[in-house]
């Protein structure tokens, strides 16, 4: 089920910020701190960044739809995320693959569906460079 709460690091120019995605609201800002996101190989062509939790890859890519999502360890592909805005990072919860993170130049997107649909969260940030989900 759902965790509580559900935490995001989002890495903006002006530091980390940790955010509440339930509520939209940022708890913290570490301006120190920069995230260790790793990307994943996907093979795919005009590749922002990829995350993969078990067999679901993600892959933020320069092209409309933004997402291009595997299943099966990226083999197969479909395309998602057909009204968000360009993106610069995704994360997948690591205990619930249906739980995606989706950053675009400023504003945040959750998917509970694996990335089939997605609410905008009103929260603005500073320009973002990636996102993590936080245990």
């Amino acid at each position: 089920g759902p965790r509580w709460p559900m935490r995001a690091a989002v890495q903006t120019e002006h530091g980390v910020y940790e955010v509440d995605l339930e509520e939209g609201l940022v708890l913290e800002l570490d301006e120190g701190a920069r995230l260790d996101v790793a990307s994943v190989e996907t093979g795919l062509p005009l590749v922002v960044a990829a995350v993969r939790s078990g067999a679901t890859v993600i892959a933020v890519v320069e092209r409309r739809p933004p997402l291009a999502i595997s299943n099966d360890a990226c083999r197969t592909w479909r395309e998602a995320g057909g009204g968000l805005p360009p993106g610069r990072s995704v994360a997948i919860a690591d205990d619930d693959p249906d739980l995606v993170v989706y950053a675009a130049r400023n504003r945040l997107y959750l998917s509970r569906d694996g990335g089939r649909f997605w609410t905008a969260l009103a929260l603005e940030l500073p320009e973002i460079e990636a996102v993590a989900w936080l245990p």
